[in-house]
């Protein structure tokens, strides 16, 4: 049997500014990656997501990334493991308070941006992502981009691991996600984008940017709620599993 989470990033809209569909896009997921207010999002924006997830029985997970609402966290820091370790349990301590509240569990942690890029290869900042999870609740599930060694120091700290899967991102042939910036990063041809959705959860692989075809493990399937056609594609993606066979739930 094929199975795979849907899920996609959250609450990142901030004060009078709206990102995204969250409730459009909530009826068709299975985890919500909720941001946490240093990227984007505020406290009303998280308790609203976070209860409407709620109501659609949709998981709840912090969305973690730099101090960075300028840059929406996508622009590069340099931290010390001990900064990236507490501004890690800051952000998820208040995604853990308003899912406590709503009486949801914190099902897990998806590192954001430019902070989710750095895990491909940063052992340290990795690690230090991880002692932050597993000192608030080790029961907390790490989401991790295919191939990136913050999954590796996961599992060497007995956390549970899900490895993620981009719907409309172009991989590198290490399995990087090809840098927004150059041509080629997004996957604009919907038809494209759900036939490699499909292949990756049921064959594990992957064309890269480069025409390689390359393994790639699959847990959770991040499908990007802010575009202009966001609800659509999400809609088309689900259809299209539902007719390959490929069972879509989440981990609790």
């Amino acid at each position: 049997m094929y199975q795979i989470d849907l899920n996609s990033d959250m609450g990142e809209s901030f004060g009078a500014y709206t990102i995204g569909n969250d409730e459009g896009i909530l009826p068709y997921i299975t985890s919500a990656n909720i941001a946490c207010g240093y990227h984007a999002g505020d406290p009303m924006v998280m308790d609203r997501v976070v209860r409407t997830a709620k109501e659609r029985g949709v998981a709840v997970g912090a969305h973690p990334g730099y101090p960075d609402l300028m840059g929406f966290g996508r622009r590069k820091m340099v931290l010390s493991p001990d900064e990236v370790k507490n501004y890690m349990k800051y952000q998820i301590g208040a995604l853990w308070a308003f899912a406590h509240s709503s009486g949801l569990k914190l099902q897990h942690v998806a590192p954001h941006g430019a902070l989710g890029n750095l895990c491909q290869y940063d052992r340290e900042v990795s690690k230090a992502i991880c002692e932050a999870v597993y000192e608030i609740d080790p029961s907390i599930m790490i989401f991790y981009c295919a191939g990136a060694v913050l999954g590796e120091e996961a599992e060497k700290m007995g956390l549970k691991t899900a490895a993620e899967i981009f719907a409309d991102r172009a991989y590198q042939d290490d399995l990087n996600l090809v840098p927004r910036k150059q041509p080629g990063s997004m996957i604009t041809d919907e038809d494209l984008a759900v036939e490699r959705c499909i292949r990756m959860v049921k064959e594990g692989m992957v064309t890269t940017i480069t025409g390689k075809d390359v393994p790639i493990r699959g847990d959770t399937l991040c499908v990007h709620g802010d575009g202009a056609k966001a609800l659509a594609f999400v809609e088309r993606i689900r259809s299209a599993f539902e007719a390959e066979g490929i069972v879509i739930r989440n981990f609790q």
